[in-house]
């Protein structure tokens, strides 16, 4: 199973209250078919949503949504885009890099998901309060599409091998017919 397959199992019933970036959007608003959903985030909520992801910066968040299907069972699919500088893992410099991020997230009625398990079945994400928040989602999906061990580009990993002995296998290493 690669990052893509699932999005984030995450209770949105549950939040206090919700993040840096949120667009609640009530289900009954949206068409039956072909809703677009744009959440552009502000300066301030893309450096509200660095701080939390631990990044330097975030600049130029855009979740863009397709909304399809009935009320009791919306398909949102989609693509996050962004430019985020992260921190190179080998030089430890920051560095810009783009982020595009393909969404696809299934939301039904909470009465469907009495008596499920989250964690056994691949069951859809709830629709609470009858709101989607769109916000949520976009965050969410960046983070996804976060490299979680970033090089900058141009960067090799070398490792420092200090006065190595010879060990009992180095022969072995060596062309036949070849004695040190």
């Amino acid at each position: 199973m690669t990052r893509h397959d699932h999005p984030p199992r995450h209770d949105r019933s549950r939040d206090p209250k919700p993040g840096p970036l949120s667009r609640p959007t009530r289900v009954d608003r949206l068409r039956k078919e072909g809703s677009e959903v744009i959440v552009t985030a502000t300066p301030a909520e893309c450096l509200a949503l660095a701080a939390d992801f631990k990044i330097p910066a975030i600049r130029d968040l855009v979740g863009r949504f397709r909304v399809a299907g009935p009320s009791s069972r919306l398909i949102v699919t989609g693509t996050v885009t962004a430019l985020v500088t992260q921190t190179c893992t080998v030089s430890l410099d920051p560095f810009e890099a783009p982020v595009s991020e393909p969404a696809e997230v299934v939301f039904t009625d909470t009465d469907i998901l009495a008596g499920t398990d989250a964690e056994e079945v691949d069951v859809p994400d709830p629709i609470v309060g009858n709101t989607i928040d769109f916000g949520t989602l976009t965050a969410e999906f960046l983070a996804l599409g976060l490299d979680p061990y970033p090089r900058k580009p141009g960067i090799a990993f070398t490792p420092v091998i200090e006065d190595a002995e010879p060990g009992p296998f180095d022969p072995l290493g060596q062309p036949p017919g070849r004695q040190d």
